[in-house]
């Protein structure tokens, strides 16, 4: 009975972090400060992913454009990208979630990545090697 009093305090312990990660976020170009998408953050067994659920394509741009760019061996290459999940496999180590992969489909690599809040904000850093490039998505409220 001790037992299962403990593992749902450490439940409900961990149920608000991940509550607050999850859900529909901004994505906005660490370069261009440039609104790209709104991905949903889902948790499911333990593990984060995203996908990309809406798309804002420049004037002139394909609205539902394919990955063209991702690597050809990797089963999201020539899928749209509305839809497609770009965050995988990420799982809660203390305030962070890590060993996943995100996607960037305009350029079709695929970085190791981990992400965090800060405050109202997300932070995805996306790896490759010892370098890194961080973005800070901003929470979506629908209908804004």
């Amino acid at each position: 009975m001790i037992r299962l009093a403990f593992l749902f305090l450490f439940f409900l312990i961990n149920l608000p972090a991940t509550a607050q990660i999850t859900g529909l976020w901004k994505s906005i170009d660490d370069r261009t400060n440039e609104l790209k998408s709104v991905v949903e953050i889902v948790e499911k067994g333990g593990v984060i992913s995203g996908k990309v659920v809406q798309i804002f394509p420049k004037p002139g741009e394909e609205p539902n454009p394919l990955c063209e760019k991702c690597p050809k061996d990797d089963s999201r290459y020539r899928k749209p990208i509305l839809g497609m999940e770009i965050i995988q496999s990420l799982q809660k180590s203390g305030n962070e979630y890590i060993g996943g992969t995100v996607l960037d489909p305009e350029e079709g690599k695929v970085y190791r990545c981990k992400i965090w809040l800060e405050g109202n904000t997300l932070k995805l850093r996306g790896y490759v090697g010892p370098f890194f490039r961080t973005q800070t998505w901003q929470r979506h409220s629908t209908g804004k």
